[in-house]
């Protein structure tokens, strides 16, 4: 946020810490899940935007929400058929603030290997419905598009989409189906959320009462801790292929997440994509060539 309105929120926050530390916790975590608004901001983001969509579409791609919650909340799919009943099929997830016409490069060269591909905007991005997402809705929608689309062979999913594939697939919330799924691919992925959570309280000037209301309110919707939302005790537990997609240049997801993933499991390799940061590398012909052969290099699934 602009420095003006990020100290006016900091002092706003700070000030209600000390007056209703309930009451701070709970917009802190209201304004934590808000996302950004869904249209477009001028320049490379829309131009991307638009150069994907079009790519989508020029490859026939045909879109459909998808119904995800109680509440009616929906999320919307876009989906490239295969080149055979028999095709590999994958699900690609976007990160936050993003939605799935900026991975349309990625798509694409998975659908190229004549692989069925099913793109999802998460909650609250792209065509999806509302504003707000936290790790259970995201799972709670990977689930709905396993039973709708799946099941699934191989799986790729960007920053904030990677912890989210990594928690349904770990079957971490209760309620929430597990997502089991044949390869797996994190490309500038996180690998836990604790420090975002206190970042967030730092950045707020939460004090600790208001900190520990946060983290508690938290905990209650996913129905977990927060430790059980680390992704590497998760791999561990793995017998599939991951491969972990980073550079060491990324500012939005430092590289020490990624190598957070050193030793995990014997099925988990890395592929450093060094130069392309954290958003360049969704589109980088080198990188979308890697992950599109290590995603269709797997056994037939069952019918």
């Amino acid at each position: 946020m602009p420095s003006f309105r990020r100290r006016v929120t900091r002092l706003a926050f700070s000030t209600l810490s000390k007056v209703s530390p309930v009451t701070a916790g709970r917009l802190a975590l209201a304004l934590f899940c808000r996302t950004p608004p869904k249209s477009a901001k001028a320049g490379k983001a829309r131009t991307a935007l638009d150069t994907g969509r079009k790519l989508l579409a020029q490859a026939g791609v045909s879109s459909h929400p998808l119904a995800f919650s109680l509440t009616g909340q929906s999320v919307m799919t876009h989906r490239l058929a295969g080149a055979s009943p028999s095709a590999k099929r994958v699900l690609v997830l976007h990160g936050w603030g993003s939605r799935s016409e900026y991975l349309a490069r990625m798509a694409l060269e998975i659908h190229a290997t004549g692989a069925e591909v099913v793109m999802m905007d998460l909650p609250g991005h792209g065509g999806s419905s509302g504003r707000h997402l936290h790790l259970r809705s995201a799972a709670e929608a990977i689930a709905a598009v396993n039973r709708t689309y799946g099941p699934f062979d191989g799986a790729v999913a960007h920053s904030f989409g990677g912890a989210s594939l990594m928690v349904a697939v770990g079957g971490v919330f209760p309620c929430v189906p597990r997502f089991d799924v044949g390869r797996i691919v994190l490309v500038g992925a996180p690998t836990e959320i604790e420090s975002r959570f206190a970042w967030v309280s730092r950045e707020l000037g939460l004090n600790s009462a208001a900190s520990a209301d946060l983290i508690r309110r938290a905990e209650g919707i996913g129905g977990v801790s927060l430790a059980a939302l680390d992704t590497i005790p998760i791999a561990r537990s793995l017998r599939v292929p991951i491969l972990v997609v980073h550079a060491e240049d990324d500012k939005e997801v430092d590289v020490q997440h990624a190598r957070r993933y050193e030793g995990a499991t014997p099925t988990l390799r890395f592929h450093w994509a060094n130069g392309f940061g954290h958003r360049r590398i969704v589109s980088a012909p080198s990188v979308v060539a890697h992950v599109a052969s290590f995603l269709v290099d797997v056994e037939p699934r069952a019918a």
